[in-house]
């Protein structure tokens, strides 16, 4: 099952959510505790938070043995008035990757929901003019992407944006370019909507080029579902658990990654902010400890 699987984290790991927050840890305090953990690649996070310099950013990863599997982008795609802004940050995030030899840029639609209080921003439906401009748009950016930094989008459905559920990620893939545009499935986002990971893995192994793994509590997504709590909150309240706590389980991951490549990405992320320094490290030991136990990587 996978047992060449490249395991990695990532700062949300940390709890690091922005490039620059005082309720977050520092830089360098993540990287060496992401090599202490037993990780050896990572993702980039926001971009800001990681040495953007290619030179420094080389020297601080190789002096840890770590190594940058992707980095992350996003933005409103599904407003035409901001591609070229969101052109702009795909590009230099790719680049950066691209220096770091990684292969991967993972891309996060604008959330209808304020991240820091839960407000409503704006419908969670898209018309018909918003979803032609988010799948006509991932494939022109993707494109972009890739001609002119050699990596490769993929793109992240994720809670209380327009792409959540599992009716929604099949439509995007249906109507976005396979040869440029590929998923990068997030196993907690997708339960957190009450998807089914394992049968996605299977019927899009095609499409899915990258994995973030997460697990939810599924008492605090009941109460989440029940008082209608938006995602920042209930990601407060913990919904987010340690595995192998939480759904989906470590087994029915694996069984969905035995559809996809060996060397695919999986990359934990633990969705904790705010939390307390202190707190990732023990986490992130076990939750290595328990992927190895379960034979995921």
């Amino acid at each position: 099952m996978n047992s060449r699987t490249r395991i990695g984290s990532a700062p949300d790991s940390w709890g690091v959510w922005f490039p620059d927050d005082p309720h977050q840890t520092t830089w360098t305090r993540f990287l060496d505790e992401l090599a202490l953990a037993g990780y050896s690649w990572l993702e980039l996070g926001p971009y800001g938070f990681l040495p953007t310099d290619p030179e420094v950013l080389r020297e601080e990863l190789g002096r840890r043995n770590l190594r940058l599997s992707g980095a992350t982008a996003g933005g409103p795609l599904h407003l035409r008035e901001a591609h070229e802004n969101i052109r702009k940050e795909l590009l230099q995030v790719g680049r950066l990757a691209a220096s770091q030899e990684a292969r991967y840029v993972v891309f996060l639609p604008a959330m209808y929901r304020d991240l820091h209080n839960g407000a409503l921003l704006e419908p969670s439906e898209l018309d018909a003019d918003g979803r032609r401009a988010l799948v006509e748009g991932a494939t022109e950016l993707a494109r972009a992407l890739y001609e002119e930094t050699g990596t490769r989008f993929v793109f992240h459905p994720h809670a209380e944006t327009h792409v959540e559920t599992d009716e929604q990620i099949a439509a995007f893939l249906a109507d976005t370019d396979p040869g440029f545009v590929g998923l990068c499935l997030d196993t907690g986002h997708v339960a957190y909507r009450h998807g089914d990971t394992r049968r996605l893995m299977r019927e899009f192994a095609e499409r899915i080029w990258y994995v973030h793994l997460k697990q939810v509590d599924p008492q605090i997504l009941d109460r989440a579902d029940q008082q209608q709590l938006p995602f920042a909150k209930a990601v407060q309240l913990g919904v987010m658990c340690e595995p192998p706590q939480g759904v989906p389980s470590l087994q029915e991951i694996g069984e969905g990654l035995a559809h996809l490549p060996d060397d695919t990405f999986v990359i934990v992320e633990q969705d904790m902010y705010p939390c307390a320094p202190d707190h990732p490290l023990p986490v992130a030991t076990r939750t290595r400890r328990a992927l190895h136990d379960s034979a995921i990587g």
